[in-house]
């Protein structure tokens, strides 16, 4: 639909995501379910073996001197890291992740440079929500072993706060991630000294708001001082330049 009706991806993605829950449900509740389960239980997959686990870690802290968390932490923080420095390279270092950058600047450029714009959309839809769908590896594979109905929702959204915070740079996005998941697990302790959980989403929403804000502020400011820069020369034929006067 992106590519060859030019159909804005973020609403269809949104409202096929009821078709995806929905699918998901039949799925849970006839072919995929647990027989095991009894009727008036909720929809859930059989229990993964034990060597499908993927486990958390500790240890680290005491070697660092650090009191250990009350949880272990998710052992996909490893994986989450090496995919952070493969996408860091592909996009920076390789033709492949230029070709994408320059479909995504100005597709219509891309084209006439050679680039194929529709293929590299395709190409970066897969990819990327390939990578997405990584998000809820470490409950099924950590905590559950296991996908059930009761999967947590919203983190798809998430991902795209946190990705708006970290400005699509993946240094930007861990440094993003790790403040959003401590306002995430501050919420069960601002209950008990009477603060409502509602604070942690209020301030998230602040803090993205702020950002989007700022780089919009930013992005004029740096256009008013091209056009300074520029000393008011403006193309007028294939090679005819003309120069007037900058009004401030």
């Amino acid at each position: 639909l992106k590519v060859k009706r030019g159909i804005n991806e973020v609403i269809t993605t949104i409202m096929l995501n009821s078709v995806a829950v929905g699918l998901i449900a039949y799925l849970l509740r006839e072919p995929l379910r647990d027989p095991a389960l009894g009727k008036n239980a909720n929809g859930a997959t059989r229990r993964l073996p034990e060597s499908a686990w993927f486990p958390g870690f500790a240890d680290p802290f005491g070697w660092l001197g650090i009191g250990a968390p009350s949880r272990e932490v998710g052992g996909f923080i490893v994986v989450a890291i090496i995919v952070g420095i493969v996408v860091a390279f592909v996009m920076a270092r390789t033709r492949f992740g230029f070709d994408l950058r320059a479909s995504g600047k100005n597709a219509t450029a891309a084209e006439a440079s050679g680039v194929p714009a529709g293929r590299m959309t395709m190409q970066a839809m897969l990819i990327s929500g390939a990578l997405a769908g990584l998000v809820g590896m470490p409950q099924v594979l950590g905590e559950d072993h296991a996908f059930s109905i009761n999967f947590v929702a919203g983190l798809g959204f998430s991902g795209i706060a946190v990705a708006l915070l970290g400005r699509n740079s993946p240094i930007g996005i861990a440094f993003a991630a790790i403040l959003f998941a401590f306002l995430d697990r501050a919420g069960p302790s601002l209950q008990r000294v009477d603060i409502p959980p509602s604070v942690v989403v209020i301030t998230q929403g602040v803090i993205v708001l702020s950002v989007v804000i700022v780089n919009e502020v930013a992005r004029r400011i740096v256009e008013r001082a091209d056009e300074r820069r520029a000393g008011g020369v403006v193309v007028t034929g294939p090679n005819q330049l003309a120069t007037s006067e900058v009004t401030p």
